[in-house]
């Protein structure tokens, strides 16, 4: 009878601390939380937000590149991307539509420069008041990237919108399940002179390295 009663202290002894220890441990994150942790640790800090920009395209301007892209094969087509440029680091795309173009198998050019605004009456026309946040081409079988060509065009944007989005999609290797698209900007000359990082690659969580050669 004595062991039985020194067994069930011990246990009680034990349950009683670990419920002391999580009633401390609570009160403590409690107080963290105010402001006046123990210890006097101070106020938590807030979480860093991410840093990156990302673009964000509706399920409806997808639909439409893919089926552009895939009308277009095996030449290239390009079209202007509607949307918002939500705040620095959110640009949304919810539409699309084509543009009259020049096309080949490894490039594509605008050939009307007074199309965009006219669409873009139109549309306003019918209370569509979406700003243009950059364009879009297809690359069909050979991936997403910037060609020369594609850079002056995306230059060009860029000198009408600093924050101008140039999307490329392969409308040949998009497959059911996965969609291989890529969105880009070009990298100012001077900011890459200076060997800065550029900002598009910059996050606060997750920052990306420079490739080596």
């Amino acid at each position: 009878p004595g062991i039985w009663v020194v067994v069930v202290a011990v246990v009680v002894v034990v349950v009683v601390g670990v419920v002391v220890a999580k009633l401390a441990a609570k009160m403590d994150l409690q107080a963290l939380l105010a402001g006046h942790g123990m210890g006097q640790r101070g106020a938590a800090e807030p979480p860093t937000l991410d840093s990156s920009e990302q673009v964000y395209i509706s399920s409806l301007a997808l639909l439409k590149m893919l089926k552009h892209g895939r009308a277009g094969v095996p030449f290239e087509v390009m079209g202007l991307m509607l949307g918002e440029i939500v705040d620095d680091y959110t640009v949304t795309v919810c539409d699309v539509f084509a543009m009259p173009q020049s096309g080949t198998g490894v490039s594509v050019e605008a050939v009307d420069p007074v199309f965009q605004q006219e669409m873009m009456d139109m549309l306003k026309q019918v209370g569509r008041n979406e700003i243009v946040v950059g364009w879009y081409h297809s690359h069909p079988g050979f991936g997403c990237w910037l060609s020369n060509v594609d850079v002056n065009t995306s230059q060009s944007f860029e000198q009408l919108n600093e924050r101008s989005v140039a999307v490329v999609v392969d409308p040949v290797q998009s497959v059911k399940g996965k969609v291989v698209i890529d969105a880009f900007r070009c990298i100012p000359q001077p900011v890459l002179m200076t060997g800065m990082e550029p900002r598009q690659t910059t996050s606060n969580i997750g920052q990306l390295n420079k490739p080596s050669m």
